[in-house]
């Protein structure tokens, strides 16, 4: 199974995909290039409606994650890498601002999770 939902997660069924998928892409086990299964086709293996995969798959494709070629299909992005390669930019950034203003290791990580928490 390409991702899969937890019905007692109280996380929605569409972010749970689209979290899923990104951090596969994320993690290359999705490589650029792959093809994703179509929307009514990845429903019918989770059992849940189709309009949740393609809210799941428009957030990933305004992220840059992934893109549709029309009747083609959806397939993973290679902006995908520069997605990671941004947040990578990101954090480089940030722990140079936490350096800076005399933040703890811990105290800017704590800082992250709650900002990742919302």
């Amino acid at each position: 199974m390409i991702v899969s939902v937890d019905s007692t997660s109280p996380v929605p069924p569409y972010e749970q995909v689209r979290a899923g998928l990104a951090g596969r892409i994320n993690d290359g086990s999705l490589p650029v290039g792959a093809k994703l299964p179509t929307v009514r086709k990845l429903a019918a293996d989770l059992g849940i409606a189709p309009n949740t995969i393609a809210r799941a798959y428009r957030e990933l494709e305004e992220a840059g994650l992934i893109e549709t070629r029309g009747r083609a299909g959806s397939f993973v992005g290679a902006s995908g890498d520069e997605s990671r390669r941004r947040a990578q930019q990101a954090a480089v950034e940030y722990a140079a601002i936490a350096r800076r203003l005399g933040l703890s290791t811990e105290e800017a990580l704590t800082i992250v999770r709650a900002a990742l928490d919302r």
